[in-house]
């Protein structure tokens, strides 16, 4: 169940009416299947709704890791870059994205993180964390000091990115590899509606 947490009440009304929560068989970015997907793409797809749900993780980043902390905010392509952007504005920071080259996530674009900069990893949604993790890994490989992870969603990762995170919902959604994936079993449609390519 799905649960806003401190400071962003209304968040999951704008999900449900925007039409970001959706139910089905779904092959998520892990790689993982579920009957339950956030296409947080629908969320954000109004400027104005973006640019609030920005701000209330900007302030919820900000009741955690204390004000003016974040300088440069840096999201995965595709899913995290409109929040990213919003939480930038909302922080007064610069926003960068990585995205994926040869399999892994780098910057490109001309984008760089200066050594010793703070940075915010911001994420739309978190399952595994994966892509987080590799987000993280990116910035401090550019010598950035990675001080937070915020998402508008967190799947109930349970992850720990070694330094603090913060979600606007947080929840758990059932995830099952494929091979035991009931859905399957069942032989209902899958459908793949994340942006990174199928594995």
């Amino acid at each position: 169940m799905l649960e806003e947490t401190e400071g962003a009440q209304g968040v999951l009304s704008l999900m449900e009416e925007s039409g970001a929560l959706l139910g089905g068989h779904f092959v998520l970015s892990s790689g993982l299947h579920s009957d339950r997907y956030i296409q947080c793409a629908l969320l954000l797809e109004v400027p104005g709704r973006a640019e609030l749900v920005g701000r209330m993780l900007g302030r919820y980043v900000e009741e955690t890791l204390g004000p003016s902390s974040v300088e440069v905010v840096v999201s995965p392509a595709l899913g995290g870059i409109i929040i990213g952007h919003e939480v930038a504005r909302a922080l007064g920071a610069r926003c960068v994205f990585t995205e994926r080259a040869d399999g892994r996530m780098t910057l490109r674009r001309g984008f760089k993180i200066k050594p010793g900069e703070r940075a915010l990893v911001v994420e739309d949604v978190v399952t595994t964390g994966g892509s987080t993790r590799e987000v993280v890994a990116a910035v401090s490989a550019e010598g950035g000091e990675v001080v937070g992870v915020g998402a508008i969603v967190d799947r109930g990762s349970q992850v720990d990115f070694g330094v603090p995170f913060a979600a606007l919902v947080r929840g758990t959604i059932e995830n099952y590899e494929p091979a035991v994936c009931p859905m399957c079993k069942a032989g209902l449609q899958v459908t793949k509606p994340g942006s990174r390519p199928s594995r």
